[in-house]
């Protein structure tokens, strides 16, 4: 792979999670409405713009085979039920006020799939990890007293990112494929829940306005296109750089939540916080040690 190429699979991966970090933004404009409205919107929109992209692409036999697979037919839906609960988490701490929570949730994402990696699947921890899991449970424990509360949101949305991950590694389709997939799992609950919710007054098809009816109709759009992105960045970046960039997400969240939406961060909340950031500084520094290691080793 040549060096524009990776290049372009830089600038695709920043652009990715650039999008993903605004649309706190776009969920915020549709505060209104119920979050398990928003989220059936957003999958029964998504379905079908991935039912457009797999077309594009060629991959309805790669995308049926995996479906009528027992084994990946498991897989597939378990990353689906946490992908729901993953943005379902996302979406309610948005319209609720709760963007620092969103932004604590994926700074502690990188740190469970650690956790993940030692506890499930058996991989020994170094030095530094054991030491960022200790910082980790000392940022919860601080954060919940911050709070006064245990920050729920930003744990669903790390455990459920976390498990998410370790599924997708059993589902034998691409990322786009995948994904296709589980909207395919998704689609008819989800127009079950949206026609249930949908004689409401408050309902999005009854109280919502042009505006709003359009960003809800984009959202498969909006929910598609940084996926599609970080695909193409995947195939062509190294994970020891692509996985540092993803920090850009929390960071915008932490950003929007904190100077934007004007949410509280006291002193206690950001030590909590500062705990999160220097785990992650370890982890990172720790991961491109070792790679760098490996490297030196092969050559």
């Amino acid at each position: 792979m040549n060096g524009t190429d990776q290049q372009r699979g830089i600038r695709a991966g920043v652009l990715a999670y650039l999008i993903w970090g605004l649309l706190t933004i776009y969920w915020k404009r549709l505060a209104d409405f119920d979050p398990v409205e928003l989220i059936g919107w957003r999958i029964v929109t998504a379905t079908i713009v991935m039912a457009v992209v797999i077309t594009a692409r060629r991959s309805w036999p790669v995308v049926r085979g995996a479906l009528a697979d027992r084994s990946s037919l498991r897989w597939i839906v378990g990353a689906s039920v946490l992908l729901t609960g993953n943005w379902g988490a996302y979406v309610y701490a948005v319209v609720h006020g709760r963007v620092l929570e969103t932004a604590l949730g994926y700074f502690m994402a990188p740190l469970g799939t650690m956790a993940v990696g030692i506890l499930v699947l058996g991989e020994h921890p170094t030095r530094a990890q054991k030491a960022s899991m200790v910082l980790a449970a000392a940022a919860i424990v601080e954060l919940t007293v911050s709070y006064g509360r245990v920050p729920v949101a930003a744990l669903v949305i790390a455990v459920s990112w976390t498990f998410y991950g370790l599924c997708k590694r059993h589902i034998p389709l691409g990322g786009v494929d995948s994904f296709a997939a589980e909207s395919f799992v998704l689609v008819v609950p989800a127009i079950v829940a949206v026609a249930a919710l949908a004689s409401r007054g408050d309902s999005i098809p009854r109280s919502g306005s042009a505006g709003e009816l359009t960003l809800m109709a984009f959202s498969g759009v909006a929910t598609a296109v940084p996926l599609s992105l970080f695909a193409f960045a995947a195939m062509r970046v190294p994970f020891t750089i692509l996985g540092p960039i993803q920090y850009l997400v929390p960071i915008i969240n932490l950003v929007l939540g904190w100077l934007v939406y004007d949410e509280q961060m006291p002193a206690s909340r950001l030590v909590g916080f500062g705990l999160v950031w220097i785990a992650l500084v370890l982890v990172t520094v720790d991961r491109i040690r070792v790679n760098s290691a490996a490297r030196l080793a092969t050559s």
